[in-house]
């Protein structure tokens, strides 16, 4: 992993600020997209054999949708991606420089794959209200994605709503997709409303990594000490096991007089 972050464009900065998102383009080359889809294969397969259900009926109607998770033990091009130096260039402001990685899954959306519920992600970590942002998805494109093969929706600037009674009773009504090339990765402030979209495509997949960062006195959505192997906990950068729990209790803030 690099030490050094890369130097953000402040224009993408503020465009997360006021719409709640931003696409990074071009961030993986073809062969690096083709390296970490190939392993996502590999890992959904693992998941499959181990009894891990990738498949979930209550989260995505109609059995459509491989939900791969813990990336992090499947693969070392995981851990790569979740460090990568440019998307932390975003994500270190984003948070403050405050961050920990509550979970890393990925969402393959085969054809006739329908949507899921609407949802903000920082409501799945913390209570109302949500008038800071303390959460930030990465969300790796390893396909083409567009609206036919179930890009992800989202409903425009909703991460300024701070209450579950702010919320419209339907929100997927005005959601419109994100659209991007494979290799590029999608900011998403984790107070943005979104949803999976419906792949009524016949022939074409949408496969995609969501790495969800938070700030770090935020409790961790994966249980990381319980799902990494110790070979894997080896192999790890220590900013890395830092971030997700590995080093010690968080004891970031108080006083020390």
């Amino acid at each position: 992993m690099s030490e050094t972050a890369a130097v953000p464009d402040p224009v993408v900065l503020a465009q997360v600020g006021a719409e709640g998102w931003a696409v990074l383009t071009g961030v993986l080359s073809p062969s690096g997209v083709t390296e970490a889809r190939d392993a996502l294969v590999v890992a959904a397969a693992a998941s499959e054999s181990k009894g891990y259900p990738t498949t979930i009926e209550a989260l995505d109607p109609g059995g459509r949708n491989v939900r791969i998770y813990d990336l992090i033990e499947h693969d070392p091009v995981f851990a790569e991606l979740v460090t990568h130096p440019t998307v932390l260039g975003y994500v270190n402001p984003l948070l403050d420089g405050d961050l920990a990685v509550s979970n890393f899954t990925a969402n393959i959306a085969l054809p006739g794959s329908g949507s899921m519920r609407a949802h903000n992600d920082q409501s799945t970590l913390m209570p109302e209200p949500w008038g800071t942002r303390y959460s930030l998805n990465a969300i790796w494109c390893l396909d083409d994605v567009d609206e036919a093969n179930g890009a992800t929706r989202y409903l425009p600037r909703s991460h300024r709503l701070t209450c579950f009674a702010e919320v419209p009773d339907d929100p997927k009504v005005g959601m419109v997709p994100f659209e991007a090339e494979a290799g590029s990765v999608i900011l998403m402030d984790g107070r943005l409303w979104h949803t999976s979209g419906e792949n009524t495509t016949s022939d074409r997949e949408r496969a995609m990594c969501f790495a969800l960062y938070t700030r770090s006195f935020l409790r961790h959505q994966t249980n990381w000490c319980r799902v990494l192997s110790p070979e894997t906990r080896r192999r790890l950068d220590p900013r890395l096991k830092e971030w997700l729990g590995l080093r010690g209790g968080n004891m970031g803030y108080g006083n020390y007089l």
